[in-house]
């Protein structure tokens, strides 16, 4: 597999300023069984995904943070169409999935994922190499040339083919199964991987080698990355920008130097505060946000953040705030940054946008 960095890559539509990925309104809502008493009343559903819009632009890596439940993993999911949205759209470098242009398979081809379990991600009846080669041969190429991609990708990721092409998945330990992982993620030469918490089950001194790897690899193909995860400190070193959810939408927008060093959203400032730190001087003697997330099958009025928003009015109680521009490449949903939206400190103007 030769390495794309160098010059640009022959399936670029757009050139560099178009992003790679635009996701429009997405939404995927998971209707509840009716039981019991409930039979005759509303059909429920959690709103996992609820309207979301952003940008993935082309080499970079968007990291994508929040509390557990609050629509990460389903995103990804989504973003791989490895479950279907109930509506919205993906525009992949300039065309829209399902029309002519860009059929599932060709998108597929584009866009892989490295899943969070290494064990359970992989076929424990194939070899190494054969999970490897398997998404190739899928895809047309012949099986000599498969395996010697594979081959070519062990190597790539630090496994010696010799030794590690012809064994399975349980002969290995949890950071070479990532690596076969994110080789295998590698075979169809894609543009855009989604890690999903992919180094969250590892120690801490493989997670360290994975994500170096990570690093080098996406120089070396000219990578796009989504990293997913709820260790801030390791998304605050992989991400060019940050994407912060909370219950189903998008708060905040960010580079990632931006948003560590002054975030706009209250819920992302309660994150940041979260962070483990080592320095005894900076220990945390008040929890950062109190109260459990409100339940996704039937969100709060208004700003769903109010509930446990330190900052909260009476209009935050009614008024859904506009997820726009506040400052040039920051976006952020709060009233505090929306002119008239009666929100008392609303002193800083905000400029609504479709997408960050």
């Amino acid at each position: 597999m030769k390495p794309t960095h160098s010059a640009r890559d022959p399936r670029d539509l757009g050139g560099p300023r178009q992003p790679l990925l635009s996701v429009r309104e997405l939404k995927k809502h998971f209707p509840l069984k009716k039981t019991g008493l409930g039979l005759r009343g509303p059909r429920l559903a959690v709103r996992a995904v609820d309207g979301i819009s952003f940008d993935i632009l082309k080499g970079e890596t968007l990291g994508v943070v929040g509390e557990s439940g609050c629509g990460k993993s389903t995103t990804a999911r989504l973003l791989m169409q490895l479950t279907p949205q109930d509506s919205g759209e993906l525009v992949f470098d300039g065309l829209s999935l399902g029309s002519p242009g860009l059929s599932l398979r060709d998108y597929r081809r584009q866009t892989q994922m490295v899943f969070q379990d290494s064990y359970s991600s992989l076929n424990p009846r194939m070899t190494v190499e054969d999970s490897i080669a398997f998404g190739p041969t899928v895809h047309g190429v012949s099986q000599r040339e498969a395996l010697s991609r594979a081959h070519d990708l062990l190597a790539r990721v630090g496994l010696e083919p010799a030794r590690f092409a012809g064994r399975y998945p349980h002969e290995l330990s949890g950071g070479q199964r990532q690596r076969v992982n994110i080789a295998r993620a590698l075979a169809l030469e894609p543009r855009l991987i989604i890690l999903d918490e992919s180094v969250s089950a590892l120690d801490k001194s493989v997670e360290a080698q994975v994500l170096n790897l990570l690093q080098d690899l996406k120089q070396a193909f000219g990578l796009t990355y989504v990293f997913i995860s709820h260790d801030l400190n390791v998304v605050r070193y992989m991400s060019d920008r940050v994407l912060v959810m909370y219950l189903g939408e998008v708060v905040e927008v960010a580079s990632a130097d931006a948003l560590f060093e002054q975030p706009l959203h209250p819920y992302t400032a309660a994150l940041l505060r979260s962070m483990p730190t080592t320095d005894p001087l900076r220990r945390t003697e008040q929890a950062p946000l109190s109260g459990d997330p409100p339940n996704p099958i039937d969100p709060p009025s208004g700003c769903r953040f109010h509930t446990r928003c330190p900052d909260a009015q009476a209009i935050c109680r009614t008024r859904t705030p506009v997820f726009g521009e506040a400052m040039p490449g920051r976006s952020v949903a709060c009233l505090k940054y929306e002119p008239g939206s009666g929100y008392a400190a609303s002193t800083i103007a905000l400029k609504e946008v479709p997408h960050a």
